[in-house]
């Protein structure tokens, strides 16, 4: 069964590992110790947390877009009509191009924290391995 770090946890649940701890401690969630005593979270139990998130919690996308990724804007570039706006969410750099008028009202600024949500019928797939027979 997989197990996952307080770090990886967090991550997956969209807190900070501060979060998870106090989660842990009080119970909420379920956690064993390794051979290094760091605690490790069953992924059984973390899906099922997951699935328990009630429908009105703020944290609750509604939306069919699925693939989101929270980060921290490292780039707007506007020029007459259009914006170009990077966000690094993690290991994850996302650019999307949007109307000056969009990123002037979302108030996009270098520094602010931003979700882009992807949501697309064609996704590009490559490896670094190459060709294989």
């Amino acid at each position: 069964m997989p197990t996952y770090q307080i770090s990886d946890a967090a991550e997956l649940l969209g807190v900070s590992a501060d979060t998870v701890r106090r989660m842990v401690d009080s119970g909420r969630l379920p956690a064993t110790r390794d051979e290094s005593g760091r605690r490790l979270l069953d992924g059984a139990a973390l899906a099922q947390h997951l699935r328990a998130v009630p429908e009105d919690d703020p944290a609750r996308a509604f939306s069919s877009a699925r693939n989101r990724f929270r980060g921290l804007v490292t780039g707007v570039t506007r020029d007459g009509v259009m914006a170009s706006v990077e966000i690094q969410a993690g290991p994850h750099r996302v650019v999307s191009l949007m109307s000056r008028e969009a990123a002037d009202e979302l108030g996009l600024q270098v520094g602010g924290l931003a979700t882009a949500i992807v949501k697309s019928t064609d996704v590009v797939v490559e490896t670094t391995g190459g060709r294989h027979a």
